[in-house]
């Protein structure tokens, strides 16, 4: 069942592509954007993942955030594609191992293609969901939308 708000977010450890671990618990206190795409190299991917990179600093004008890229990609794969697009700001990290299970805690692993689902989740500063949206795989999420909800 896909993570509801005013549920407590599920905790994760995660490596971003600097190697950095990223836990959840160690976020209190900021916002935490989740912005899952379903595989990297893709055409919408890229878009949602840029987007969120050119939008990095209106973000932090809004809220105090942690920007989180996330799919089931394995890391080498993640690190290599934030490496060419270019991503600084936006941490990009992989669920690959154990596979899928921060997508599957959120309720956003997609059965039937063994991907994640495309979604935006925002984490409150106290680690409750406060926003989730889901969109369709074709569809870029509006990251203005996404900012007016932080």
């Amino acid at each position: 069942m896909t993570v509801k708000i005013g549920d407590l977010a599920p905790d994760f450890r995660l490596k971003d592509q600097n190697k950095e671990e990223v836990k959840l618990a160690d976020l209190k206190g900021k916002k935490v954007i989740l912005s899952w795409h379903p595989l990297a190299f893709t055409s919408v991917c890229t878009d949602q993942m840029r987007s969120l990179e050119r939008n990095y600093d209106k973000i932090q004008q809004k809220a105090d955030t942690v920007v989180i890229g996330l799919s089931i990609d394995p890391f080498p794969a993640k690190q290599k594609w934030a490496d060419i697009l270019c991503i600084e700001n936006v941490k990009i990290a992989s669920d690959f191992f154990p596979y899928a299970e921060i997508t599957r805690a959120y309720g956003l692993f997609n059965e039937e293609n063994g991907a994640s689902q495309r979604a935006n989740v925002i984490i409150d500063e106290d680690g409750k969901i406060q926003w989730v949206k889901i969109y369709e795989p074709s569809q870029l999420p509006d990251v203005e939308e996404l900012i007016e909800n932080l």
